[in-house]
This record gives C-alpha cells, structure tokens and sequence, in this order.
C-alpha cells in the first residue's frame, strides 16, 4: 500500500471518529511546529484514536459474523447481498487497520534506529 493510501486511510478513520461524536479536528500544520506548544493538542491522544479505530473495525467484524449467523440459520430479511457488502467491508476495514498498524511498526522502528 503507498503512502497516499495509507494517507487516505487515517483521513477516513478521522472523518469515521467525527461521525461517531468524537470530536476530533486535527491540528492545523502552524500549531504543530508553534514555539511553547510543547506538542500539546487539544482532542483525544494518538492511542485513544487508535483504541478508537480498532474498536469500531471490531464492531464491523462483529456486525458481518452476526449477520452471516443469520442467514445461516435462514432468518427472513437476510438477503445473501447485504451479508456479502458487509462481510466485504469487515475485511477491508480489517486490512486497512493491519496496514496501519504495520506502518507505525515501521516508523517506530527508524526512529529507534536512528543514532543520536
């Protein structure tokens, strides 16, 4: 996945964490770099935005299997085109959230490997 995808990714997941009433706006580039800000932000910290993003592709996944139950057992108003779109979005989500989680494992990684 290129950076512009992983981009669009973490866009989507802000814009998802806005829709759910979070509240989150990300800093303007001026304040991030502003002389005394000491990197303070104002909004929920990086891990709650991630423990934010993991938990919503839980309930994703959550979502699909319930209703792929469902129309296993053959509960009327299940149609197997819904089940197919939503299982479909649970694997994107889920693939999405895993290339993430590999690029701040590969971040995490230069930074402790640089030499001071």
């Amino acid at each position: 996945m290129s950076n512009i995808a992983i981009d669009q990714v973490l866009a989507q997941i802000r814009s998802m964490s806005l829709q759910a009433g979070a509240g989150v706006k990300p800093a303007a580039p001026a304040a991030l770099g502003a002389p005394g800000s000491a990197g303070a932000a104002s909004g929920p910290a990086f891990g709650e935005l991630f423990k934010q993003g993991i938990d919503a592709v839980n309930r994703s996944q959550q979502s699909a299997g319930a209703l792929t139950d469902a129309w296993e057992r053959g509960t009327s108003g299940v149609d197997l085109a819904h089940v197919m779109i939503e299982s479909q979005k649970a694997s994107v989500s889920f693939r999405a959230l895993t290339e993430v989680r590999n690029r701040l494992v590969s971040v995490y990684q230069d930074i402790m490997n640089m030499s001071i």
